[in-house]
């Protein structure tokens, strides 16, 4: 029987001799740090108590409470047992489980702790809501990739959700063979992600990957909370940042292209998806849209995009016909690109420490003695396992890298993983046939780093150039070496010459990213 506070019978459910199956019940009472006001009261025909099985279900279902009672082999009551959920506590357990105790010593006040645990929940989400109140949301990995690797996903993961303006509340991981593909998580796991999300009130989750449209469906349902994934994530990143009509279209078609798929079967789950961190532009109207109206409107979209970028054509013929060299900055986001182009040029680009500050490319001239000037262009920042719906969108965006004489690559120096980002970011150019590009290393970030780490990426990278952007460190050689390479020749052997001044020693310990060099990733990462 499902009974509510006030002690009536909301339901009564049939089993036989080993289960009960527990129909789909009502939703749960609004707020994550709500429970659904019904307790759960069944039978075990063999006198043992209460299973995992049980608590499981209660924490599925957010109950007040699960008992049990035992009865003898004539159907005469014989002992009863409850579990209830408990809140955050410094063991992080998840339920009280209570001893058996006589059928009749019934003085149990379940619905007086239900109350006093929702009260205790509410005021450790009050005062997260004084400190922020900024929406709460649980990260999670699951992933046959090792651990460690897990665990620094995680960790971009965390950057990109305080970039859209995520509290994060907590993480977990799992190690796993062969992804669920219809929860993505095992029964287990799903019990203790409910838990940590209950215990932090988090009211989304965020999955590292890629979720499928019934992955997606089926968690949201089961969890009642608001589920994305890191495709989502960033789309909704991108949303926030664009703010010219050109960045906003190619948002606006990333986001359909993501949305398209997900109209099959459309239920609650979708509901949970609109409005919010992951359902900003054009998320809350197109995902209610037919398939029809989505592909007219990508339709229209991409046929403003190719205006685009036949503007943008136009405007690199020019620049050709009149001799100007092009360097691009690219690297990974946050790297440092804008501040760099900030202080070579004496601009105003937004620079902000978070990841995807600039989504719009700008280009600016760079002048240098004798009236000669090179064009410098900061583009969008790359990422580890870019969506595939914002690599298409953005085709316009990175056409200008196709045109360039040069690649300047940004490198945070100052970052831990700053070789698998470096790795990231050669993997992405090849991607697009832009590998061939004469390419020079920024260590960027460079007066962060302890003395020990300047002297051993020194010696890793000898051709790299040691720099300071927001100060001005070390942009000195930079600019030495972009007038060598670029100006000193007439710019139709200006590539050649390019090669020959970064062109690495045939020797070396440890091979630099300069040039047209290329470092493959130390392992893949997925």
């Amino acid at each position: 029987m499902l009974i509510n506070r006030k002690g009536y019978v909301e339901m009564v459910i049939v089993g036989d001799t080993t289960s009960i199956l527990i129909p789909s019940l009502p939703r749960g009472r609004s707020g994550a740090e709500r429970l659904r006001g019904l307790r759960l009261l069944h039978t075990h025909l063999q006198p043992d108590g209460l299973s995992e099985e049980d608590c499981q279900d209660m924490i599925f279902l957010r109950l007040d409470a699960v008992i049990v009672l035992t009865v003898n082999p004539w159907g005469e009551p014989v002992q009863w047992q409850q579990a209830c959920l408990l809140p955050p506590n410094p063991e992080n357990t998840p339920y009280r489980r209570e001893k058996l105790l006589p059928w009749d010593n019934t003085d149990a006040g379940i619905t007086a702790n239900a109350e006093a645990l929702e009260a205790e929940l509410a005021r450790a989400l009050d005062q997260a809501q004084h400190a922020s109140d900024a929406p709460r949301a649980l990260l999670v990995s699951v992933s046959p990739l090792p651990r460690p690797i897990q665990e620094r996903n995680l960790a971009e993961l965390t950057e990109l959700a305080h970039t859209a303006g995520i509290h994060v509340v907590g993480t977990m991981t799992q190690r796993v063979n062969q992804i669920n593909p219809k929860f993505i998580l095992g029964k287990g796991k799903m019990a203790e992600l409910e838990v940590q999300a209950l215990q932090g009130q988090a009211s989304m989750l965020v999955f590292d990957g890629e979720l499928s449209p019934a992955q997606l469906h089926n968690l949201a349902d089961i969890t009642e909370r608001k589920v994305i994934d890191r495709t989502q994530l960033i789309l909704d990143i991108f949303a926030q940042h664009a703010t010219t009509k050109a960045g906003q279209w190619q948002v606006e078609m990333a986001q359909l292209k993501y949305a398209q798929p997900r109209l099959t079967g459309k239920n609650r789950a979708m509901d949970r998806l609109m409005g919010g961190i992951g359902g900003r532009g054009p998320g809350e109207t197109k995902l209610e849209t037919d398939r029809r109206r989505i592909r007219e409107r990508i339709a229209r979209i991409k046929k403003e995009l190719e205006n685009l970028r036949k503007q943008r054509a136009f405007t690199r013929a020019r620049r050709a016909r009149q001799g100007i060299p092009l360097a691009a900055l690219v690297g990974y986001t946050n790297a440092g690109k804008s501040t760099l182009l900030n202080t070579l040029t004496r601009s105003e680009v937004l620079a902000e420490n978070k990841l995807f500050a600039t989504l719009d490319p700008t280009t600016r001239r760079l002048r240098f003695p004798l009236e000669r000037e090179i064009i410098l262009t900061d583009t969008v920042g790359f990422i580890r396992n870019l969506p595939k719906e914002l690599t298409d969108a953005f085709r316009a965006t990175l056409e200008e890298l196709e045109a360039a004489d040069m690649l300047i690559h940004v490198a945070d120096a100052s970052h831990p993983e700053m070789q698998h980002q470096l790795s990231a970011v050669d993997t992405i150019l090849e991607e697009m046939e832009l590998a061939h590009i004469p390419r020079l290393l920024i260590l960027n970030k460079w007066d962060a780093l302890p003395p020990e780490s300047k002297a051993i990426l020194a010696d890793s990278y000898p051709h790299a150039i040691p720099a300071a952007a927001l100060h001005g460190e070390g942009l000195e050689r930079l600019l030495s070496e972009l007038e060598t390479a670029l100006l000193t020749q007439h710019h139709s052997n200006a590539v050649s010459a390019l090669h020959t001044v970064l062109r690495p020693p045939t020797e070396q310990s440890a091979p630099p990213l300069s040039s047209h060099t290329h470092i493959p990733p130390e392992e893949p990462l997925q």
